[in-house]
């Protein structure tokens, strides 16, 4: 059976423009490229162990950060979306390749700027891939950036809470984190204001669009459903 894009118009007109985003081919290679790059940034980093990682506990960080590298691919397969979630797969590994080649490129080490201009960078991109991910099945921009500025603070918290729990336990050969009360609430501040700050794009760029015609491609906003959108 012949699949289609995602239809969240509900007979309104209304497309989310994060599908037409998704079919562009420049997208999809995107996605590949960020993909390869943190597997390969990995094998280095883990493979050759340089100086430059050293107490960082990249052996503990590369299950959590390849986790959603091969989850997602696994989930759009087994529930059948279309167009594959090509925005929001690459917004959402992009942190953790940015994150992994600051450690791997002793770029932390050099700039001590580097960790504060991330935490904002990253939670930009990491709830913008929350804001792809809701927009495939939605078409209310009701509440959406309090939503995602939300998600994004919660986030930052839970992160918090594992790199403090990893510098205790020096678990993974975390021993050189040197967390400290002004850091964690720093980070805090710049990551959810970096959330508040993707939310803001993402509803704007990804959200929905009354256009027919959206970024070079013709909204589908009629036909029947794929299965387990």
């Amino acid at each position: 059976m012949r699949r289609v894009a995602a239809d969240v118009s509900g007979g309104t007109g209304i497309t989310s423009h994060v599908l037409f985003v998704d079919r562009h081919p420049a997208t999809r290679w995107v996605n590949v490229a960020v993909k390869v790059a943190l597997v390969l940034s990995f094998v280095i980093a883990i493979g050759l162990s340089p100086d430059t990682v050293d107490g960082k506990a990249m052996g503990f960080r590369a299950p959590l950060f390849l986790a959603p590298a091969v989850l997602v691919p696994v989930i759009a397969r087994r529930r059948g979306w279309y167009p594959y979630p090509h925005t929001a797969d690459a917004l959402l590994a992009a942190p953790f390749l940015f994150d992994t080649l600051g450690n791997l490129l002793g770029i932390y080490d050099d700039f001590p700027q580097t960790d504060d201009v991330l935490h904002a960078l990253n939670w930009i991109l990491l709830v913008a891939a929350f804001h792809a991910f809701r927009f495939r099945n939605v078409d209310d921009r009701r509440d959406a950036v309090l939503l995602g500025y939300g998600f994004g603070a919660v986030a930052i918290v839970w992160w918090e809470v594992m790199e403090w729990a990893v510098s205790e336990d020096g678990f993974g050969g975390a021993g050189s984190l040197a967390l400290t009360y002004e850091d964690t609430v720093g980070d805090l501040f710049l990551s959810s204001t970096g959330g508040l700050i993707g939310s803001l794009i993402a509803v704007w760029w990804l959200g929905p669009r009354t256009d027919s015609t959206v970024g070079g491609f013709h909204a589908v906003t009629s036909g029947p459903r794929p299965p387990g959108r």
